[in-house]
């Protein structure tokens, strides 16, 4: 059973609020790769969520949810392997699946204002977020941006529950390229934003969300709610992804 390998690995994340971690997936990069393909190909109308953005070469998938039900080797590294008993080592508990999503940022895809994860969580006090990279993500193609030791409080929102715009000046972001298979840990309270896809490659990365199993099995609640928010149509010029406008990728 792999865990976290050194307690300085355990202190980065408790001090920076995010960690690193490699040789976690289970499976090989190719395998995890050919999973997401799968994803991205299920028809739309199933009970799983796809989401586009318009780019300037036309729609394009921004984001698929609500997966793993459908995908047997997505579940098996997402929800009983080393990744989530790494999440409940950093929880302090039995990590049990929150929620889940593919963020795809395909090329000329879209990126993310600066946020905390947490006002887009209801019903959970405390839940952990990770990243995996099922490609490289480099500074070139929007790789997740984070501010090391603020992740003790809820900063001010603005009216998209994004961080509001006076507070992001004092913020100090720092990009965080990973290599395909890698896995970033950070807290809910982590503020992170990313940029657009500006390389000439896709870079898709796998977003699970943990909570601790004392409050309880809530994956089923989040996306009865979500669909709920989701079931009036959507105005603007921006896509709607969460239970917050953190998105900037245009309507299709």
């Amino acid at each position: 059973m792999t865990s976290i390998s050194s307690e300085q690995e355990r202190q980065h994340f408790v001090t920076h609020g995010w960690v690193k971690v490699d040789h976690l997936l289970g499976c090989t990069v190719l395998e995890l790769q050919q999973a997401v393909d799968e994803v991205a190909a299920l028809p739309e109308g199933g009970p799983w969520l796809h989401h586009r953005e318009m780019t300037d070469s036309g729609p394009k998938l921004a984001r698929t949810e609500n997966f793993l039900p459908f995908s047997p080797l997505l579940n098996r590294v997402l929800a009983d392997g080393d990744i989530a008993r790494v999440a409940g080592e950093l929880l302090g508990e039995e990590a049990l699946i929150y929620k889940e999503k593919i963020n795809y940022k395909l090329v000329g895809g879209a990126g993310f204002a600066p946020h905390q994860d947490q006002p887009a969580y209801p019903f959970v006090a405390r839940v952990l977020s990770v990243m995996v990279a099922v490609d490289d993500a480099t500074i070139a193609n929007g790789c997740l941006e984070v501010v090391s030791g603020a992740h003790g409080e809820l900063l001010p929102q603005d009216e998209r529950g994004c961080i509001d715009f006076g507070v992001v000046s004092e913020l100090n972001f720092q990009p965080l390229e990973l290599r395909a298979g890698e896995t970033l840990f950070f807290s809910a309270l982590t503020p992170h934003r990313s940029g657009p896809n500006l390389s000439e490659r896709d870079r898709r990365a796998l977003y699970p969300t943990y909570n601790g199993v004392s409050e309880g099995n809530l994956r089923d609640a989040y996306y009865a709610a979500k669909l709920e928010a989701f079931a009036d149509p959507a105005s603007g010029d921006l896509v709607r992804l969460s239970l917050i406008q953190d998105f900037e990728g245009r309507a299709v």
